[in-house]
């Protein structure tokens, strides 16, 4: 991965400007995630580690630092790292932003159930506290998204890849594994799902929108 504030922005082939509208691409992790954004015909115009919490917040208040907790103190922290998220995601899609030529018009997130719980104590049982603090970020994520006017798709992060390379049809080895021998690495599976996420949002422009 790309280490820390590190952004690796003159990807595109031969230093080209890229030009035209733009998608994004979100492969995330606890607190951090790699963002991979694209051009109409999937050229990789930007990919970078961005940072979704702040410096010294826990990352993951119900999955591990909330455990000892009751509901309500969990409630609290659950709110500090979210209001955290906000603030640290909001920046660095304001950068990432910045950083294009073009306009981004979408975001691709791994998927979440769509009636997973917003209660806290419910959250915090065993069926759904593994996977509890990972949807937050996502959610607000897509919060964020759309407060700008980004379209949200949402995809399989198990078919993704496969999705895409059926679409890309004899172009699927060169979009979807050239970047590594134009680029350089790091260019592992969570750089080639998030590209492949923005060319299945830009091949079906109606699915999986949220």
């Amino acid at each position: 991965m790309l280490g820390d504030g590190v952004v690796d922005r003159n990807v595109a082939q031969e230093r080209r400007p890229i030009i035209g509208v733009m998608r994004v691409g979100i492969a995330h992790h606890f607190g951090w995630a790699v963002a991979v954004t694209a051009s109409a015909d999937h050229r990789v115009a930007d990919r970078r580690r961005i940072e979704l919490v702040e410096p010294g917040v826990p990352t993951a208040p119900i999955h591990h630092e909330g455990k000892r907790l009751d509901d309500a103190a969990a409630s609290r922290l659950v709110a500090r790292v979210r209001a955290s998220a906000e603030r640290a995601t909001s920046a660095a899609l304001d950068e990432l932003a910045a950083a294009l030529d073009g306009p981004i018009v979408s975001m691709s997130l791994r998927a979440w159930p769509p009636d997973f719980p917003a209660d806290i104590a419910v959250q915090r049982r065993v069926q759904h506290e593994a996977r509890a603090d990972s949807i937050m970020y996502r959610q607000v994520l897509a919060e964020l998204a759309h407060a700008r006017g980004w379209t949200v798709h949402l995809y399989d992060a198990r078919t993704v890849e496969r999705q895409a390379a059926t679409l890309l049809a004899e172009r699927a080895g060169e979009v979807l594994h050239g970047p590594r021998a134009v680029l350089g690495p790091p260019w592992a599976k969570d750089h080639r799902m998030a590209l492949a996420a923005t060319i299945v949002a830009a091949e079906l422009r109606d699915g999986g929108k949220v």
